[in-house]
């Protein structure tokens, strides 16, 4: 059954997942009216556990997701399952949202925390393998690799850097040039001090047995077993019809090589639109788990901060006008009603 949506909340959430939560927990406990919008795909699906996040280091990512949603809806959030379709600012001031199966609503301000999509490098054999022996960060796949045989895959100029890293757990790393930069002879003495090997030439493919990561194979036929690989996605923020707001995601460069997209904002998630906040990998693209649910938190304190400078501003000028004060103040009264008794306002 498709939940009906109030008329207005006070803030709306894009994305239900680790930054949207914890922004929508801190809007609910401020009292807010809040609702999240959630696509119902995170991240970090393909993973089994996460790790890094203090005392839930090894949970299952669905766990920590459906202990999140049941903390907000504790404190009189909504959750529902939806796409955004069209976002656009009213005339009177807020957002009017549009779900893909027809559902209207609006708020007063938007925390958006779409996250990122993760663009693999094209070879056979790496996408079914991603989140379980095809991996990116040190941080939260490091131990589970440990001491293992691991492969690099150079794609672009991070990835020396990423074998430095990895060797941290392991004395067995291979660097494979693939499509990526030649290393110059000073990479090349310090992946040689460090135990680095560098194998020249493409890969063709990834090899596996028993649905796990065996082997490497390159273009010459050669194979090199192992157990583990690293790659470099391309990050690219989430942006969808929030482009019609004025969102637009702005390239990250290093030197000449892009390395993803993502919205810009300031250490509050305060967008260049007046009104939108973003938090999480959709703003910061290295961002871990832990990180991003801070900045959902940080950007709702900023929300709530935002909404009361608007409501003292609305008192002071009903002060000034105790007659216009009264009518909006009844209007109000009627709308917070039929929210209470589960009406749809409107």
């Amino acid at each position: 059954m498709t939940k009906t949506l109030s008329n207005r909340y006070d803030v709306v959430v894009i994305g239900g997942g680790a930054a949207g939560l914890s922004g929508a927990l801190t809007l609910t406990r401020a009292r807010r009216s809040v609702l999240v919008i959630d696509a119902g795909e995170p991240r970090n699906a393909p993973a089994a556990h996460l790790h890094g996040f203090l005392s839930r280091d090894g949970a299952a990512p669905s766990e920590l997701l459906a202990n999140g949603r049941r903390e907000v809806t504790g404190y009189g959030g909504e959750i529902v399952s939806g796409v955004v379709t069209s976002a656009r600012r009213e005339e009177a001031g807020g957002f009017r949202l549009t779900l893909a199966d027809g559902r209207v609503t609006t708020a007063r301000r938007l925390l958006v925390t779409t996250g990122l999509t993760d663009e693999l490098p094209d070879l056979p054999g790496l996408a079914e393998l991603w989140g379980t022996d095809v991996i990116h960060c040190p941080y939260c796949h490091g131990w589970e690799v440990r001491d293992q045989p691991i492969g690099v895959l150079s794609t672009g100029p991070m990835a020396i850097h990423q074998a430095q890293l990895f060797r941290q757990w392991s004395d067995d790393v291979v660097l494979f040039g693939h499509t990526g930069p030649e290393p110059t002879e000073t990479e090349h003495r310090a992946l040689t001090a460090r135990g680095i090997r560098f194998v020249a030439g493409q890969v063709e493919r990834l090899e596996t047995e028993n649905g796990r990561l065996h082997a490497v194979r390159m273009v010459d036929g050669s194979t090199v077993e192992r157990r583990a690989l690293v790659v470099a996605p391309r990050f690219t923020a989430r942006v969808g019809p929030l482009a019609e707001l004025g969102l637009t995601a702005v390239p990250l460069q290093l030197n000449d090589f892009r390395l993803g997209s993502r919205l810009t904002a300031d250490p509050t998630g305060r967008t260049e639109v007046p009104g939108v906040w973003v938090a999480g990998n959709v703003t910061d693209l290295m961002a871990q788990l832990i990180a991003a649910a801070a900045s959902g938190v940080t950007a709702a304190a900023a929300i709530n901060g935002d909404l009361i400078d608007e409501e003292v501003a609305t008192a002071l000028r009903a002060a000034d006008n105790p007659f216009s004060a009264a009518a909006e103040a009844a209007l109000n009264a009627q709308v917070q009603g039929d929210r209470r008794h589960g009406l749809t306002v409107g």
